[in-house]
């Protein structure tokens, strides 16, 4: 047990609404996981698979109606309504307490109560923050150990202090009528009931590090974002780094760990995050960014050797996998693995599966949660303390006709106006119609903790107060011709792109003027060993005035729903856009 009193107080009051037959305070060893694992599988919640061939790894079963972040029952309880804004669902903090209390009332009884104590962040880092997770889920546990620093280190960076994210989280009867994701940023606590699945239930990633975080930053002046961090060295030695935003389905995990293509000798890319970012304003009047995970927790359908070898080597030991295909070997396997289907196996529902059977064997959504150490590509500099510097930011999403292949802001203001019209085109794989625009500002969407207007007055404040911000891009890597086939080669071809950005920050090349930004001259994207003609160039980087008048008329039409919050810098963005384009 902790001597902390306010942790102990709250553990105790929980523990009366839960009623957990025993509770457990972990210190993070190894002895602990190993015992920890060892009770898993006698309980069949893991399952050990080969050793041999996949050392240090399991395989976890969700309940089949719980294998995906629940946004309709997530919901952000400020005590005004207004302060949750119009794209968050909202609840008051009395009503969710009190509903919510009678699901986590006496939930845990029968069960452990596990104390879960860590840090979002390196220990000593002036990022870094604590949280406590009370939950009765082992996977949960042995997942928050991968995807954060849990036990002793986060006692001692607590010490006698009551400043910690309280997370409650039960797996209840994991009924989805009784299933809910409720944020209270004002109490700097969480409360996640009748799921068992990751992004609901590891309430250090997206609960904290984004909603809860964001909020936070907006009080303390710094920046939590959905964004992957990566450093780039080029040739001459030289070190830069780009925090990137992307929806999902645009390959933000790729190209975090992307591989740079044999023609480009003499670059690197070093993984820091694929999924958020904490950024603060350094001494030196710059923009800092850290990750504040501890590991990946990764979606596997799609992840091969082509796309991205970086995460297959890192899953290869000490990884939990969700929801993917048993294989007689006892191992592993997903859709667009790169490899052969097995003959047969287990499916992600617990099910006889052959590749003749007509369903999938593995979830589109399972997961491998992995620990970030092991990726081939991490930075040296991904624990470092005080973070790294950075250079540009970028956002991106999926567009067939609109975006160009990159371009450059004309100023800060004007990339919070890109960033906050940011979307991606549904495709094929999304219920409902393919190529309907979906609005993911910053792609936070599902993740920011208070009102979206507030945020975008929040990023514009900030590029007042940075002395030496970053430059902000735009990137689309999904352009088509008109047989509907992307023209941009794309993964690790994407560096010739990122080697333009930050040979724009260093103003090192020149650039097009355009209504939308500056756009590469055609000779300045390096297409050395790539079959590519200056035509197709051009067609990448073309911006369409006709295709440009829907796009407004759509981003005028999402801005209505923040009515008069909405920033008028925003509005001012928005009209000389239009002007720019002699509407």
């Amino acid at each position: 047990m902790n001597g902390n009193q306010a942790v102990q107080n709250w553990v105790a009051e929980m523990a009366k609404l839960t009623k957990p037959d025993h509770i457990v305070w972990l210190d993070g060893s190894e002895a602990e996981k190993n015992r920890l694992i060892r009770e898993g599988v006698s309980t069949g919640e893991l399952h050990e698979l080969d050793q041999q061939q996949l050392p240090g790894c399991y395989l976890h079963r969700t309940a089949v109606n719980d294998v995906a972040r629940v946004e309709q029952l997530t919901f952000i309880c400020t005590t005004q309504k207004s302060e949750a804004g119009p794209t968050n669902n909202w609840m008051a903090p009395a009503e969710a307490y009190a509903r919510l209390g009678k699901i986590f009332a006496g939930a845990m009884q029968g069960r452990t109560m596990y104390v879960v104590p860590y840090l979002m962040g390196p220990p000593g880092s002036p990022f870094t923050k604590v949280g406590i997770e009370l939950t009765d889920s082992i996977y949960v546990v042995l997942n928050m150990r991968i995807m954060t620093r849990m036990g002793k280190s986060a006692w001692d960076e607590l010490g006698d202090s009551g400043d910690f994210v309280k997370g409650l989280h039960s797996k209840a009867d994991l009924n989805i009528e009784r299933r809910f994701i409720c944020h209270f940023p004002e109490d700097n606590t969480i409360w996640s009931v009748g799921s068992g699945y990751g992004g609901n239930v590891l309430l250090g990633k997206k609960c904290f590090a984004l909603r809860i975080a964001s909020y936070m930053g907006r009080q303390q002046g710094w920046m939590a974002e959905h964004m992957l961090i990566l450093g780039l060295r080029n040739p001459k030695g030289e070190t830069a780094y780009i925090a990137a935003a992307f929806p999902s389905a645009c390959g933000k995990t790729n190209l975090a760990m992307l591989v740079p293509p044999a023609a480009l000798a003499g670059y690197e890319v070093f993984t820091v995050g694929d999924d958020i970012a904490w950024m603060r304003i350094g001494e030196d009047g710059r923009l800092w960014a850290m990750n504040p995970e501890a590991g990946f927790f990764g979606v596997a359908p799609g992840t091969s050797m082509k796309t991205n070898p970086n995460a297959m080597q890192t899953v290869q030991r000490n990884t939990i996998f969700t929801n993917v295909l048993h294989t007689p070997e006892n191992t592993v396997w997903w859709e667009g693995m790169g490899v052969e289907p097995p003959s047969h196996g287990i499916d992600w529902q617990g099910r006889p599966w052959t590749p003749a059977s007509g369903e999938r064997g593995a979830h589109p959504n399972s997961r491998f949660t992995a620990p970030a150490c092991q990726c081939p590509s991490i930075s040296p500099e991904w624990e470092n303390p005080q973070g790294v510097p950075i250079s540009a930011i970028v956002f991106g999403g999926r567009r067939a006709k609109v975006a160009p292949l990159v371009y450059q802001s004309f100023d800060w203001d004007h990339g919070v106006f890109v960033g906050a019209t940011m979307g991606s085109e549904t495709t094929a794989a999304a219920a409902g119609a393919v190529g309907v625009v979906r609005r993911d500002p910053m792609a936070m969407l599902p993740f920011c903790g208070y009102n979206m207007a507030d945020y975008f007055a929040f990023w514009l404040e900030m590029g007042k107060r940075i002395p030496n911000p970053p430059k902000i891009f735009n990137v689309n890597w999904f352009r088509t011709d008109q047989q509907g086939n992307f023209i941009w080669p794309g993964y690790g071809e994407n560096l010739r792109v990122l080697a333009w950005i930050l040979a724009r920050c260093r103003g090192e090349v020149g650039a097009v003027e355009s209504p939308i930004g500056y756009l590469p001259c055609l000779d300045d994207i390096d297409t050395t060993g790539l079959d590519i003609s200056q035509e197709t160039i051009a067609t990448l980087l073309q911006v369409d005035a006709e295709s440009w008048r829907e796009e407004v008329e759509d981003q005028a039409a999402f801005f209505t729903k923040f009515g008069d919050r909405l920033p008028r810098q925003i509005t001012g963005q928005y009209q000389a856009l239009f002007r720019r384009f002699a509407f």
